[in-house]
């Protein structure tokens, strides 16, 4: 997002973490709320660019939020909806953008009050570790003629039981309504959201056997002191690396294995 839209989303980001810091606020029903708005929004287009149409007055915009959804959500998802579309979007679609990540962050607000925020983490991680090394997976779970139900029933079978209720529950969303989104980028995107709930940057990092305890903790505090905020480690093992680790925060990334030295060994000796 830019301009308009990007002060529109630090706007709504404000209101929303205001509503959610008061615990009488049902979170998790907060979130399927606005992820019905979203889906709303998604299929009635027309209504959607009425809704951030810059030619109207944003109370009189507010105002017809507030009458189409007062008797279909809660009053904390009318008045959340009811501050976004007071404000200026440079698309009307930055406005769903938006909302959606309310839906997912009001998800993992429940899980952070259950102190259950690390496991929410950690599962949307290795799910999206499997995802991308089960092909058969993958083609079932963005299969177009597949129905929501079959694809639901997937889900509830892989994860029902074993990953918290709140992963299962921002997984099926992201896998039924991927909204043009590949899984995977939208995997990528659940974990960052969920590491910002505590000012936190997500680390990846691929070693050839897995870290020790200690080796953890002295990385992590090692990569907090170098970025000045705390990390949280996503740790994936993969024997081709052949020793040391590699780092990737963001695109930014910190290789010290012994295949990357190797690779550098041979490309000086080519030179």
């Amino acid at each position: 997002m830019n301009g308009a839209s990007r002060e529109a989303l630090a706007s709504t980001r404000e209101r929303f973490d205001a509503l959610t810091d008061d615990t009488s606020v049902d979170a998790a029903k907060l979130a399927e709320e606005l992820a019905a708005v979203t889906a709303l929004l998604d299929r009635e287009v027309s209504l959607r660019r009425v809704l951030t149409d810059p030619a109207q007055p944003g109370e009189a915009r507010a105002e017809l939020a507030g009458r189409l959804l007062g008797s279909q959500v809660g009053g904390p998802a009318v008045d959340l909806v009811r501050g976004m579309v007071r404000s200026r979007w440079s698309r009307s679609r930055d406005l769903t953008d938006a909302l959606e990540e309310l839906a997912y962050s009001a998800d993992l607000v429940a899980a952070q009050r259950a102190g259950q925020l690390d496991d929410v983490e950690d599962e949307l991680f290795r799910f999206g570790r499997i995802v991308s090394s089960n092909g058969e997976l993958r083609r079932a779970l963005t299969d177009r003629n597949a129905t929501v139900a079959a694809k639901t029933e997937l889900l509830h079978t892989l994860l029902g039981g074993r990953a918290n209720p709140v992963t299962e529950r921002v997984v099926i969303r992201l896998v039924v309504q991927p909204r043009g989104r590949s899984l995977e980028a939208g995997l990528d995107a659940l974990s960052k959201l969920a590491a910002s709930r505590r000012d936190r940057m997500v680390a990846v990092v691929t070693s050839a056997v897995p870290l020790s305890e200690g080796q953890r903790q002295r990385l992590g505090a090692s990569l907090a002191q170098l970025y000045g905020r705390q990390i949280h480690l996503n740790l994936d093992v993969d024997p081709e690396v052949l020793g040391g680790v590699q780092v990737r925060i963001g695109d930014e990334v910190i290789n010290g294995t012994i295949a990357e030295r190797l690779d550098e060994a041979a490309r000086r000796m080519a030179g």
